[in-house]
């Protein structure tokens, strides 16, 4: 706990000033809570979309959990079963259930060693304990899950290529969803030629799969974020927080503050809380805000934690010509996950 006094009450997000340490995080490479029980069988795949099913009888084998493949009769030939390779790479949009396949992965490989983090958690990994430390601390794994591969700064994402190379040599699996900028990289297609491009040295250690489908929270919802009157916000904030603990922050002090915290502690700056209060939400023009605050929010959602907010609807908070550059599908699955936490907390 960040705040270890009470587990009821009010608290400033902008007055918490997390830290974690390297075995913490390594510790902490594990699936999200709301992916706790997350399995090939509770995956549902749309049948609209041939591809998530294909994607998840793929997926099955990939982690030892497959159908058997069948004996050849005395009068036919058996079949040469395709080589299993190393790795796989989910490519898709948001929604469409990624992180519920990887999480599957995860639990369903009988594997002795195995880590689930965000791409974020092992590039901040590598800063705190430095890149031989990391390789050394996560050789000999049977499984490396990467959920959100990003590509926004090159020097993490050669970094993490190099790595994950070195882990491949030495026996690891590898199982990764993709996150990136579809107007620079090709919409919705970038994983299979430019993820894999990067890392040339390594690209006949990948299956690439496209999963298609629609956003599945969009199907939940009205695809708008509520917003709350302040007398509204006031006692969804004193009601939450009679019976755990709340943050209550001015929107332009917690998008200030999230610029003094590291990303890879955000999920220790909303440790132990129940709903996050964001009054007076303006709409962000600057990207470095921007993307900030979208890394917040992918921590409140693996968190699962609800927001309550006042001002411009947090399905708006992203200028428009942000939602038209090189970090729309960022935007776009943030907006997803703020409409959900907006209806969470009214829930």
């Amino acid at each position: 706990m960040t705040d270890t006094q009470s587990t009821t009450g009010v608290v400033r997000l902008s007055d918490r000033q997390p830290t974690v340490t390297g075995p913490e995080m390594l510790a902490s490479l594990v699936p999200p809570p709301q992916f706790d029980g997350a399995t090939f069988d509770s995956y549902r795949a749309d049948e609209s979309y041939p591809s998530q099913e294909e994607a998840k009888e793929t997926l099955l084998r990939f982690a030892g959990r497959g159908a058997p493949v069948k004996k050849a009769s005395f009068f036919s030939r058996p079949k040469k079963e395709a080589a299993v390779k190393p790795g796989v790479y989910l490519d898709g949009g948001f929604g469409v259930g990624k992180t519920h396949l990887l999480a599957s992965i995860y639990h369903a490989m009988p594997a002795r060693r195995k880590y689930f983090g965000s791409f974020i958690e092992y590039t901040a990994l590598v800063g705190a304990l430095g890149y031989k430390n990391t390789v050394d601390l996560l050789r000999g794994a049977d499984l490396l899950c990467i959920d959100e591969f990003e590509l926004d700064d090159p020097g993490d994402t050669m970094v993490m290529t190099r790595l994950l190379g070195e882990l491949v040599t030495s026996g690891t699996k590898l199982a990764a969803t993709s996150n990136t900028p579809p107007n620079a990289l090709g919409e919705g297609r970038f994983a299979a030629q430019d993820f894999l491009r990067e890392i040339h040295q390594m690209s006949d250690s990948f299956q690439t799969m496209r999963i298609d489908g629609v956003d599945f929270r969009q199907r939940a919802i009205d695809g708008h974020s509520i917003v709350l009157s302040d007398e509204d916000y006031a006692s969804a904030v004193a009601t939450a927080s009679e019976s755990g603990l709340v943050s209550d922050d001015a929107f332009d002090e917690a998008v200030a503050h999230l610029a003094r915290v590291h990303p890879s502690r955000y999920i220790r700056l909303i440790d132990g809380l129940r709903l996050v209060g964001l009054r007076d939400v303006r709409v962000l023009t600057d990207q470095s805000e921007a993307l900030r605050f979208v890394a917040f929010v992918d921590r409140l959602y693996d968190a699962q934690i609800p927001i309550a907010a006042t001002g411009v609807s947090l399905d708006q908070v992203f200028a428009e010509e942000m939602l038209g550059g090189g970090y729309r599908k960022k935007y776009l699955r943030a907006i997803s996950r703020l409409n959900a936490l907006t209806h969470s907390s009214r829930a």
